[in-house]
């Protein structure tokens, strides 16, 4: 196969498989939303099956576990996803190993970074199942999905600007640290929504914006974000008492808060340097933050949860396409020696 049609079927490899790796996202919270993670007991099988058995083979397996199918099924779904994902991982190795030989800058360690971070996820998957929930597990798990999703993206628009034959005139802009907080801010705010998910503290605080009825409640900061908390028996529904969960909501809604602010002074400052695209992300954050009351006002209905969930996973992408735009202006090409120094200066 020529090196074109290579190129141009690894970049919409990527492209699907960014696709699907919020898709294989939004499984995993639904799982998560209707108490499936601990569906099948074991990991990678299910009651040491690759699909789910029925309940009289189940209960020799484990019989501390009784089957309930329609959870066991949602779980597997969720795990056959996912190994789709990693298949696609693999493709796009083969691919660039090919590839690599053939095109100057192709984007290899870009690829191979990939295959690790799908690796890590796996072992995440298979962690959450045998450590029971372990919220710090499952907040890994959620971060890793969602850059899984981001390395395929980036290595699309990557693929896509080779494939396309930019001048080597180009040259990329560095990131300012109003950026730098941007993206910190996000991922320490899908950190903390992946905490808040799995210790169960979606509706610790009830009201908005004050929770319980209070500006300030009583808060156990201590533990609530205790991260070396102890293994097991169960993390299903949570261990935390009352003003521990309280603690991670309003930490939740404060990073919220945060986040919004850096935004707003990203779009405010690069929203015309970047194709505007910085007022879609703070678009999106608002949409986000809007949700999240929602969920808060509305005690946290399955479907408004997921959602929830969506909205992260657009805010990501979101932030990822204008991060890019701002790094690589292709509409602009620099030749001049001085013009590239005042192009780099941010």
């Amino acid at each position: 196969m020529g090196t074109e049609r290579l190129l141009r079927l690894a970049r919409r490899l990527s492209l699907v498989g960014a696709g699907f790796a919020a898709l294989v996202v939004l499984a995993g919270a639904w799982t998560r939303l209707v108490d499936a993670g601990l569906g099948c007991p074991d990991w990678p099988g299910c009651y040491g099956e690759l699909v789910v058995p029925d309940a009289a083979r189940a209960l020799v397996h484990s019989p501390e576990a009784p089957l309930e199918a329609a959870k066991a099924w949602m779980e597997m779904l969720h795990r056959y996803l996912a190994a789709a994902l990693g298949l696609m991982v693999l493709v796009l190795v083969a691919l660039g190993t090919a590839l690599r030989r053939r095109l100057s800058g192709y984007p290899w360690a870009l690829t191979l970074a990939l295959l690790a971070l799908i690796l890590l996820q796996g072992a995440f998957g298979a962690l959450t199942v045998t450590l029971k929930l372990w919220p710090q597990v499952v907040t890994l798990h959620l971060l890793g999905g969602l850059s899984v999703m981001t390395l395929f993206l980036w290595l699309s628009l990557r693929l896509g600007r080779l494939a396309g034959g930019e001048p080597a005139q180009v040259r990329p802009r560095r990131f300012s640290p109003l950026w730098g907080a941007a993206m910190l801010l996000l991922v320490l705010q899908l950190a903390l929504g992946g905490w808040t998910s799995s210790n169960y503290a979606g509706i610790a605080c009830q009201g908005f914006p004050t929770c319980n009825g209070e500006w300030w409640p009583s808060l156990d900061w201590g533990e609530g974000f205790h991260l070396t908390q102890t293994v097991g028996p169960n993390y299903l529904h949570g261990q935390l008492h009352a003003e521990a969960r309280s603690a991670i909501q309003v930490g939740h809604r404060l990073g919220a808060l945060a986040l919004l602010a850096c935004l707003a002074g990203l779009a405010w400052r690069y929203g015309r340097d970047a194709a505007r695209r910085p007022w879609l992300v703070l678009a999106a954050g608002l949409a986000q933050a809007a949700i999240g009351v929602a969920n808060v006002v509305f005690w946290l209905p399955l479907w408004l949860a997921l959602l929830h969930t969506a909205g992260a996973v657009a805010l990501v992408v979101a932030l990822t396409l204008a991060a890019w735009q701002w790094r690589w202006p292709s509409a602009v090409v620099v030749s001049n020696p001085d013009e590239r120094k005042e192009w780099a200066h941010v």
